[in-house]
């Protein structure tokens, strides 16, 4: 709905009634990505598209019915193992399409200004109603408090690495979109273990930069996971790049000449995660040589170092999956105990309202 914000926001000032369809699921080589919108007004003004052209004439019909009756509708639209459905898609696959009236909506109004002003919200959908997450609090109910809880949980998590799915909640499946910009993470060092935490950054939804100043080994082939190959004093790239409190930083150098003037930086940004590679002795040394740099001690105690839980891991791999383990652990406020030895809920609180 992003790419069709401006003018639903027209025609909310214009006071028109309106109905929006969303591509909720796709199957094989669909035109459009789950998230993809058309809106249809009472004027019978169309913006967006769900499917480049192919079922745009089914969809528009269906709105105005929608609008009509202020009823929301599902359609599937496509040919799948031989069952035919009301319109064909030219490229072969298949969509299913929620459209919903604006009356449905819930928050619509501050919705369609965080998404204008690159806000992080998310929300929940089922035919009849919609579930409204902010990055603090819960709006609007989709019929069940229990529902409701389970669905903000998927879609906090959603959120958090600006991604859109089906999901399934209590049994039942609901619609989370999310406008947020996918969460970075940087990975410092272009060694083997950094392409395999590339890789899992990469899995988790993350949009994984890789930086080194040696050209010769930060290259794309061997980090083909990476969404970015950075060359660069890695202090020097941190400087001037993007950092927000959704960042996750892994320093993997373990070289003082990079990992010292890169901390001195990183310890200063709002990133959510800082995690340093080294043994116990080059992490005492390294932090060491931080306060005598003058770093205080609230700013060390964000250090993670070593990095990672302990999960007794030897490979490179097994060393990616403890460092993650470790960033989920802190971003969700995980113990990073086996769920076996505890009593409390596998899953936190639900969002405050």
């Amino acid at each position: 709905m992003r790419d069709i914000v401006d003018g639903l926001l027209a025609w909310r000032a214009a006071g028109l009634r309106f109905a929006v369809a969303t591509v909720v699921h796709t199957w094989r080589s669909a035109p459009r990505q789950p998230g993809a919108a058309m809106a249809v007004n009472s004027r019978g003004e169309v913006l967006g598209s769900v499917s480049g052209g192919c079922v745009e004439g089914a969809v528009y019909a269906a709105a105005q019915e929608v609008i009509e009756t202020t009823k929301a509708q599902k359609h599937t639209y496509g040919v799948s193992d031989g069952d035919a459905f009301e319109v064909g898609l030219t490229c072969g696959g298949t969509i299913e399409v929620l459209i919903q009236p604006d009356s449905a909506l819930t928050g619509l109004d501050d919705v369609l200004a965080a998404i204008a002003a690159g806000r992080p919200v998310a929300t929940v959908s089922i035919p009849d109603a919609q579930l409204v997450v902010w990055p603090a609090a819960v709006e609007g109910t989709l019929g069940d408090a229990e529902l409701d809880r389970a669905a903000a949980q998927q879609a906090a998590g959603l959120l958090a690495h600006g991604r859109s799915a089906i999901v399934t909640a209590c049994e039942q499946e609901v619609f989370v979109q999310s406008w947020a910009a996918p969460a970075r993470m940087i990975v410092f060092g272009a060694i083997d273990f950094a392409a395999a935490v590339a890789r899992i950054g990469r899995f988790l939804g993350y949009r994984v930069t890789v930086c080194d100043a040696r050209g010769v080994f930060a290259t794309a082939e061997r980090f083909p996971e990476a969404d970015e190959i950075v060359v660069e004093w890695p202090h020097r790239y941190l400087e001037r790049t993007e950092v927000d409190e959704r960042t996750v930083l892994c320093v993997l150098t373990h070289d003082p000449k990079f990992d010292i003037p890169l901390l001195q930086v990183a310890l200063h940004t709002p990133a959510r995660y800082i995690g340093a590679m080294g043994s116990r002795r080059t992490c005492e040394d390294r932090l060491h040589r931080l306060r005598e740099a003058g770093l205080s001690e609230a700013a060390l105690s964000r250090l993670r170092a070593p990095i990672g839980l302990d999960l007794g891991a030897r490979t490179p791999e097994e060393t990616a999956v403890a460092v993650a383990a470790e960033i989920v652990a802190l971003s969700w406020g995980g113990s990073g105990a086996p769920l076996t030895d505890l009593t409390a809920p596998i899953h936190g609180p639900s969002l405050s309202s």
